[in-house]
């Protein structure tokens, strides 16, 4: 089975990732969420340079437990560190090297300018976005604007956390060669 690269995000109801500031103090969280089942569906995961400055902000270098972190840059000189490697290349080749190796599906941690270039390349397989009950009026877009035509997705999945509000969805990119996965890191209710 041919590995997928999963956007996978929380955004706001209006579709911002972040707020104007870069702030992400509005995600709420809910007992429901199961991190880990949703971090095992993973081994790799690549973000760009703005997102990954948002991560070294709270301290350390980037590295997110038990996955192998590859941060696209053109500004910030290439550079390994446990867990984490920034490079220069052009994303698109990397990507497509990735997803042709084994291994688990392949988390598109963050950025919407990422997202667009990888989209427009034909390499995004599922768009799975954690919709919070908010509305943050401007922000950071879900998917930075770009010149390709819309793109169609075919809902694959979808929850509602109830306790939270958040709603799940899970969509494959129409075209793409397998389906999204079901979700399965919400834990189901007693």
């Amino acid at each position: 089975m041919t590995r997928q690269l999963r956007y996978q995000v929380a955004t706001s109801l209006d579709g911002f990732i972040a707020g104007q500031k870069v702030e992400y103090d509005w995600i709420v969280s809910d007992p429901a969420i199961d991190f880990a089942a949703l971090f095992s569906e993973f081994d790799t995961a690549v973000m760009g340079r703005k997102t990954y400055e948002m991560m070294t902000a709270q301290g350390g270098h980037g590295a997110i437990r038990g996955l192998d972190v590859i941060v696209f840059s053109r500004t910030l000189p290439a550079k390994e560190y446990p867990g984490v490697r920034i490079v220069n290349d052009e994303p698109r080749a990397v990507v497509a090297a990735l997803k042709a190796q084994p291994g688990r599906d392949i988390w598109l941690f963050g950025g919407g300018s990422l997202f667009r270039s990888l989209l427009d390349a034909g390499l995004v397989d599922a768009v799975e976005l954690a919709v919070m009950p908010v509305l943050l009026g401007a922000g950071i877009p879900l998917l930075a604007p770009g010149s390709t035509s819309a793109i169609s997705l075919v809902l694959a999945d979808q929850k509602t956390l109830p306790d939270s509000g958040i709603v799940v969805l899970a969509y494959s990119v129409r075209g793409s060669s397998s389906a999204a996965p079901r979700i399965g890191f919400v834990k189901e209710a007693k």
